[in-house]
């Protein structure tokens, strides 16, 4: 029985933000998503039970982005280039492993 539409569904966020503070735009976000979503499609994982790559708004994480979350984990991750993302794509999305050196923390650091 499966309990999720997708196996996996992958946010990027897109925002942009207007008043010059930093936003995951600034950081090739829109290109990183256009890869992926195709990079998902060309090796087959995308679909019903596959995955999902989908646009997102403010993830609320622009300082420390480009930041892309993957559920139902919930592993963020931050990207330089095509190559991270295609270690995510392979990796997490193709082989469930979770890509350590690119993850984010879950939480908030403590004040």
């Amino acid at each position: 029985m499966q309990l999720n539409y997708y196996k996996h569904h992958l946010f990027f966020c897109l925002n942009r933000r207007e008043d010059g503070k930093a936003c995951c735009t600034d950081h090739g976000a829109e290109a990183a998503f256009d890869h992926c979503k195709a990079e998902v499609k060309r090796a087959g994982l995308a679909g019903a039970g596959k995955v999902r790559v989908n646009r997102a708004g403010c993830l609320d994480r622009c300082a420390e982005g480009p930041v892309c979350v993957v559920y139902p984990e919930g592993v963020w991750y931050t990207y330089v280039d095509t190559a991270d993302i295609d270690e995510i794509i392979e990796c997490h999305l193709g082989r469930g492993e979770i890509v350590a050196r690119l993850r984010l923390p879950d939480a908030p650091e403590p004040a």
